[in-house]
């Protein structure tokens, strides 16, 4: 794995906002930062590059990124939609909102558009029961969701534009 300078430092900021026996407190954040320089996800040199970083097991770095739904280890699309399935929300219409989305796509739930555009998730609650069904793209809400609202979403993040990478 390969990091500009500028990220390298930025990584190491995180560590050294802990004392140096407690370095596996940076992991999630520094997973967050190395996730959004590779494409969205990580690798498993990724995680080992965490790891040999934080000196810590690479187990330990796999159990973090395997539990938390906001780490994806697999290759996703440039736009993740995350859809709550949550009791609240699938009360609200979320199971709906997510066929819709299967069907605009063509895909289902962890598969990626052909396009490489898309992938469509399910994940627990998104902390937003009151306006539901929820959405997040990034760290973007998407809330209060019907079909039209959801066309509109599709279509602007269509319009958005690569990020570099440097992995």
């Amino acid at each position: 794995m390969k990091l500009s300078y500028n990220q390298l430092k930025i990584i190491k900021n995180y560590i050294y906002n802990y004392p140096p026996n407690n370095r596996k407190s940076a992991l999630i954040p520094i997973l967050h930062k190395i996730q959004s320089y590779c494409n969205n996800w990580l690798s498993i040199e990724s995680m080992d590059y965490v790891a040999d970083l934080l000196k810590i097991s690479k187990i330990e770095v796999y159990e973090v990124a395997s539990f938390y739904t906001m780490f994806n280890l697999k290759p996703v699309g440039k736009h993740v939609l995350e859809v709550c399935q949550t009791a609240p929300c699938s009360l609200l219409g979320s199971l709906d909102i997510r066929k819709y989305i299967q069907k605009k796509l063509n895909i289902k739930p962890g598969e990626n558009t052909q396009d490489g555009m898309f992938t469509l998730k399910n994940v627990e609650c998104l902390a937003a029961c009151g306006y539901g069904p929820v959405m997040q793209v990034g760290s973007k809400y998407f809330e209060k969701l019907n079909f039209n609202k959801i066309d509109i979403i599709l279509e602007d993040l269509k319009k958005i534009k690569k990020h570099s990478t440097y992995c």
